[in-house]
């Protein structure tokens, strides 16, 4: 039976075990990948359990234990397992990040349990050269103030290395200072999150941009391949140096991949409203939908 016992911390040990699972499971959501659960340790501390060949992830947010469901072969003395083991541990959500096919499969497994669309947890996928080139009319508004960016800020655009990496956290820290982050709990964990990642760089699958605004690091993108045909960008970040900072580190992440990969992930909104407008405005190609799985008789 699947116990707590099985769950063992992720840490940097097992990024070639992740790296191996997810080429043969490939990945859609970032809640998933490697580099999103070690950088965020610091406030979701993430565990997981290898089990007949499946990956069971488990997150705990203030006191409450959460679980991903099984990535693997479909078992589904497993699946009932870990339903098991969530009804014992959990709160009202027993999984959560459930993708609509695995949703599927739970509600032929066990038709009276209730899943529900977790919306703020959606991603917003967009093709890469839509983000690139912002053609027609749609993107007209946004191409406006991206050229104005261009003839009124000089700048320029270089690959994030070892040697840059000082000006990425001399970004950072202006960037939580201006931001006032010592006073917001919610941006302060994302900012720990993202000094994370550039102190850990070169360990991590990350490659990214850092753009510069008359010589003076202005913002920057973290990214990495998410699976065979989209990438994800796990961080990005500007300052207000300039207006239309964002929709410049913005286009020129997506010119780097376009070649590369189709899609850009650019992660959920979490339900706030200005963001989720923001990411609207640039017309995703797909989302990524998931669901929870509720306790029986929750309301």
């Amino acid at each position: 039976m699947l116990c707590q016992e099985d769950f063992k911390p992720v840490t940097h040990d097992a990024r070639e075990f992740f790296e191996r699972h997810y080429s043969l499971y490939p990945q859609t959501h970032s809640n998933n990948t490697f580099t999103n659960m070690v950088c965020w340790n610091h406030l979701t501390p993430y565990q997981y359990a290898y089990v007949n060949g499946n990956v069971i992830i488990s997150c705990t947010t203030e006191g409450v234990t959460r679980f991903h469901p099984p990535i693997g072969p479909r078992d589904p003395e497993l699946m009932r397992e870990l339903i098991q083991l969530a009804l014992d541990v959990s709160d009202d959500t027993l999984l959560m990040l459930i993708d609509p096919d695995t949703a599927q499969w739970i509600h032929e497994l066990e038709p009276d349990l209730t899943l529900v669309p977790d919306r703020d947890n959606f991603e917003y996928v967009y093709k890469a050269s839509d983000l690139a080139e912002l053609p027609g009319k749609k993107y007209q508004k946004i191409r406006s103030q991206l050229n104005w960016f261009r003839k009124n800020c000089v700048n320029t655009v270089e690959p994030i290395t070892s040697g840059n990496l000082e000006e990425v956290m001399e970004l950072l820290r202006k960037w939580r200072d201006w931001k006032g982050c010592d006073k917001n709990p919610v941006l302060a964990h994302e900012v720990e999150a993202a000094f994370y990642a550039v102190e850990h760089f070169t360990e991590l699958p990350l490659r990214g941009l850092l753009l510069k605004v008359n010589s003076e690091v202005g913002a920057f993108s973290l990214f990495e391949r998410l699976n065979a045909d989209t990438a994800l960008i796990n961080f990005e970040k500007g300052l207000p140096d300039c207006e239309g900072i964002y929709k410049a580190i913005n286009a020129s992440t997506a010119a780097a991949l376009a070649n590369e990969i189709k899609y850009i992930n650019r992660e959920s909104d979490l339900g706030v409203g200005g963001l989720r407008e923001a990411k609207l405005r640039y017309h995703p190609h797909h989302m990524v939908e998931v669901y929870s799985l509720k306790r029986p008789n929750f309301e």
